[in-house]
C-alpha cells in the first residue's frame, strides 16, 4: 500500500473548498501549491488563513509566501485547535463518507474519487 496526502484549504465565509491538491508527499510542496491554487481561485481576496501548526505552515518560506500575499495567519496554541476545527471537521466528514468506505488501486482512481467528492461536498 502506498500513502497518498491531501492539502486543502477551506473558504469559512462560502463553506466551500477552495483549493486542494493530492500528493505522494507530505511536504512542503504540496501546501505550497494548495496555497497558491486559493490565491489564484480569489486573487483579489486578503483572508485570514487558519492553520495548524505543522512544519509547512511554521515554515519561514510560508510565511513569506502569507506576507506576499497580504494575508494574516491565525494559529491557535499548542493543544488548541479552534483555528485548525473547521478543516477537521471537512476532514473527518470526508473519511466517514468516502476514504472508509473504498479502496482504491491506482492513485488515478483516488484522485478521481476526491474531485467527484470535493464538487459534491462544495
Amino acid at each position: 500500500h502506498r500513502k497518498a496526502y491531501l492539502s486543502a484549504i477551506l473558504d469559512l465565509h462560502e463553506g466551500m473548498v477552495v483549493s486542494y491538491v493530492l500528493g505522494k508527499s507530505n511536504n512542503n510542496a504540496l501546501v505550497f501549491k494548495t496555497f497558491n491554487q486559493a490565491l489564484e481561485a480569489a486573487p483579489n481576496a486578503r483572508p485570514l488563513l487558519h492553520s495548524d501548526r505543522g512544519f509547512q505552515y511554521t515554515s519561514h518560506q510560508f510565511r513569506r509566501m502569507i506576507k506576499n500575499a497580504n494575508m494574516t495567519q491565525s494559529m491557535s496554541r499548542v493543544g488548541r485547535c479552534i483555528d485548525n476545527g473547521p478543516i477537521e471537521s471537512f476532514w473527518g466528514k470526508f473519511k466517514c463518507e468516502k476514504y472508509r468506505r473504498n479502496s482504491y488501486e491506482t492513485f488515478e482512481e483516488l484522485q478521481h474519487d476526491i474531485d467527484e467528492y470535493i464538487h459534491f461536498y462544495n
